[in-house]
């Protein structure tokens, strides 16, 4: 089979590993196991993020890629509840655990060091699989998993969303982020964002929020503030100077949810501003079997569809990685492997 292969292990900082489009040996079903013949796979921040060696544990030569959607070429023995043929996900949480309020401790998720969905095909453990939604095209379907999976734990698992609660969500265009905002407005929470482009703010908009400010603003804060009067929940992805500002946004008795850093760490902070209005600081990455099925079944019953930006031929992954380096897209890249 065709796969992109990321060969070269690279110190933090140092230059970005190459990804070798080539031939490699295909994957063969074992008991418990299904391999799935790839239709689309789709970028997240992550699949970067190992290119500049800033994951812990990578070995290589391994396949990248945790989203996908496909149908099923082989089973293994054992395997119940399928068919060759079926349309099918991956949950990308692997090995979670039987514990639902964190992972175990050799949880991993899908690509790098687990071979990725950067290929024609992938071999999963039948657990991991599930039917594709009806109503996704393979596009959407594939941009779903990891995106969804994060956004739906942070937002109602630890969230604890509710009816007319009031949601801050900063930087409105990343696929989670984007998730995150189409998952709160389905529980019919009133959504505020922000961005730094006036655009992306009027597609959040048009996707269910209620309004957006844009950060360049120097009093943006203040403007939120007015705009949305605190938040009740805020799903935080940025950290730094950001997560300050959250805290400064939050009602009291509120809770926010972090599950990124992108600004790196958090520096200065009063803890008074924390405790003093009794709020609820949690952190989150990925999520249990459970929150996966429970996010399929929100996405079936309100019939919701993540928003595809582009979409890139396989051999062109790296093209793609620059476009989401500059963070320009809204919604999800993806990858087309096989039409």
């Amino acid at each position: 089979m065709k796969a992109l292969v990321l060969k070269d292990k690279v110190k933090p900082g140092g230059e970005i590993a190459k990804l070798y489009y080539e031939e490699v040996a295909d994957p063969k079903a074992g008991p418990g196991e299904i391999v799935v013949c790839l239709r689309y796979a789709a970028l997240n921040r992550r699949d970067v993020f190992v290119r500049q060696g800033l994951y812990p544990g990578i070995q290589v030569p391994a396949i990248p890629g945790s989203d996908g959607a496909g149908v099923i070429a082989e089973l293994g023995e054992g395997v119940e509840g399928f068919k060759v043929g079926d349309e099918v996900i991956m949950n990308p949480s692997m090995g979670w655990g039987d514990n639902p309020k964190f992972p175990d401790v050799n949880f991993s998720v899908l690509g790098v060091p687990i071979n990725g969905t950067y290929a024609e095909y992938i071999k999963m453990p039948a657990e991991n699989v599930f039917p594709k939604p009806k109503h996704l095209s393979w596009e959407e379907a594939a941009a779903l998993p990891l995106a969804g999976l994060t956004a739906f734990r942070a937002v109602v698992t630890k969230g604890q969303v509710q009816e007319r609660d009031t949601v801050i969500i900063p930087g409105i265009g990343g696929g989670v982020a984007t998730v995150a905002l189409q998952i709160a407005a389905a529980h019919g929470a009133k959504v505020f964002v922000t961005s730094s482009s006036d655009e992306k703010i009027e597609r959040a908009i048009a996707l269910g929020a209620a309004g957006g400010v844009n950060y360049k603003n120097e009093n943006w804060v203040k403007e939120l503030k007015k705009l949305a009067g605190g938040a009740d929940l805020a799903i935080d992805s940025i950290g730094g100077d950001t997560f300050k500002d959250l805290i400064t946004l939050a009602n009291p008795g509120s809770r926010i949810v972090s599950f990124g850093s992108t600004r790196g760490p958090v520096n200065n902070l009063l803890m008074p501003r924390i405790f003093f209005k009794q709020l609820h600081i949690m952190g989150t990455t990925m999520g249990s079997p459970s929150d996966f099925a429970q996010m399929l079944a929100l996405f079936e019953e309100k019939q919701l569809k993540p928003v595809v930006d582009e979409v890139f031929p396989l051999e062109k992954a790296e093209e793609a990685h620059l476009l989401m380096e500059q963070g320009k897209q809204f919604g999800k890249i993806v990858l087309a492997i096989q039409e």
